[in-house]
């Protein structure tokens, strides 16, 4: 059923595509844009779940497609400043920033895979969202947003901080994983 919660998860996953392609055109204020993309996906990954609750509108669509949605927003971003040499040049050194990506595209396929499978036994509650992923959602999309913008604001080095926040996220995602497998661990252990 497409509601309007389910309609902003829609309309985020047709921002991805968009991006890409912002994201290869060499627009005056292209990295304006691109920010302006990405942040008008994070507010709708909020708003959408805070009006599902609100208007009782959840549905099983809009609960399949707001965490898909996310995924791929965030894996695409990231995929687009890992490949960018001049991403690359900016960052304090590239093997560091292309671990982080790593550790978080990683932890979400097995966080999925994990919720997908404890849903089976019947024990997705388990592995609910707590705080520590909601905080290393909000660092995610805030270090993403800083470092696609990357130009100073009043001398501040955005994209600086926008990397150190991308480092914070990744331990958060690495405390946030633990987490969740030390949660489900009891029904991963247990005999069929």
């Amino acid at each position: 059923m497409l509601n309007v919660p389910n309609l902003l998860t829609v309309f985020r996953i047709l921002l991805i595509p968009v991006l890409v392609v912002v994201y290869f055109l060499p627009l005056d204020n292209r990295e304006t844009i691109l920010t302006g993309i990405f942040v008008t996906a994070a507010i709708t990954d909020w708003l959408d779940g805070f009006l599902a609750r609100k208007m009782d509108a959840t549905t099983a669509l809009g609960a399949f497609l707001d965490p898909v949605a996310d995924k791929l927003i965030v894996s695409t971003a990231l995929i687009l400043l890992v490949s960018d040499l001049n991403v690359l040049d900016k960052v304090f050194h590239p093997l560091p920033f292309a671990v982080a990506v790593c550790i978080i595209v990683g932890r979400e396929i097995v966080i999925s895979a994990l919720r997908g499978w404890m849903a089976e036994v019947g024990e997705r509650v388990v592995v609910a969202v707590g705080i520590v992923g909601k905080v290393k959602t909000v660092f995610q999309m805030i270090s993403i947003a800083l470092l696609l913008y990357a130009a100073p604001i009043y001398g501040i080095p955005v994209f600086r901080v926008g990397e150190i926040a991308f480092y914070t996220a990744a331990m958060l995602t690495l405390w946030s994983m633990w987490v969740y497998l030390r949660a489900a661990m009891p029904f991963l252990l247990e005999k069929p």
